[in-house]
């Protein structure tokens, strides 16, 4: 059955700024990012959800601003930090917004990243020969095609995929024998469909000070570390169900 998803999954704004400048002088009924993170603390009064957060952390530390009783309904799961080590974008880049949401109650699961590591998301990755092989006409299908980031029009998602492959490594400069592509984001998806696809273990919640994790070994607040990603099993999952999909009808 041909379909398209415009309109019928919120797609709200969030932040642009930090959550230094938005926190200062903050006004609950006017501030940088109100609509997503309103929605954010709305959705969650109805009922318990995740949110995964696969960008920075600062819509959720402005959730926890505003009412802190959001960290009681709650439980974020976030693909970001190179922990132990720095050097993460989304980890590096609002971390004032990364150590609130740390010293909060919020339950608080992280996806680690770890660029280069065998141990984190950035190993659960896929080449282009892969995409070009099994990607092209998998997904729901449009009934009105979409234009591409590089121009053509696409009526599936693994059409759009094929073609973004095509141009994905010209920016990034790739010295690998066979350039491949880390799924990121998809990974903390995975996890949360089957918690066997990675490892999970409880350690005392650090912070980021000056460019450095520092460990907090008395800390009683415990967070949860997720590494060790099957990459072969989060990939031919993916591909399954790219085989076979089945779009929900409304975003709960």
């Amino acid at each position: 059955m041909a379909h398209n998803l415009k309109g019928a999954t919120p797609l709200l704004k969030g932040a642009e700024g930090n959550f230094s400048d938005i926190s200062r002088n903050f006004d609950p009924e006017n501030y940088d990012g109100q609509d997503g993170v309103d929605f954010i603390l709305e959705e969650t009064k109805k009922d318990s959800v995740i949110v995964v957060a696969v960008g920075k952390l600062t819509n959720v530390a402005l959730a926890l601003k505003k009412d802190p009783s959001f960290a009681e309904r709650t439980r974020i799961v976030w693909l970001g930090s190179n922990y132990p080590e720095p050097g993460e974008y989304n980890q590096d880049n609002d971390t004032i917004a990364m150590n609130y949401v740390l010293n909060s109650k919020v339950p608080f699961e992280m996806v680690t990243v770890r660029y280069g590591k065998p141990s984190g998301t950035d190993a659960v990755s896929v080449t282009k020969k892969e995409v070009d092989e099994k990607m092209a006409g998998l997904g729901p299908k449009a009934a009105i095609p979409i234009t591409g980031r590089h121009g053509g029009e696409f009526d599936t998602f693994g059409d759009y995929a094929v073609n973004l492959f095509e141009h994905i490594f010209d920016h990034m400069g790739t010295d690998q024998v066979t350039p491949s592509r880390p799924l990121f984001d998809m990974v903390a998806l995975a996890v949360m469909k089957n918690g066997a696809w990675g490892e999970t273990k409880k350690v005392p919640c650090p912070i980021f000070v000056e460019g450095q994790w520092v460990e907090r070994p008395q800390n009683t607040r415990e967070i949860l570390l997720w590494e060790n990603f099957d990459r072969d099993g989060i990939i031919t999952d993916f591909y399954a169900t790219m085989q076979n999909p089945e779009p929900i009808s409304h975003y709960r």
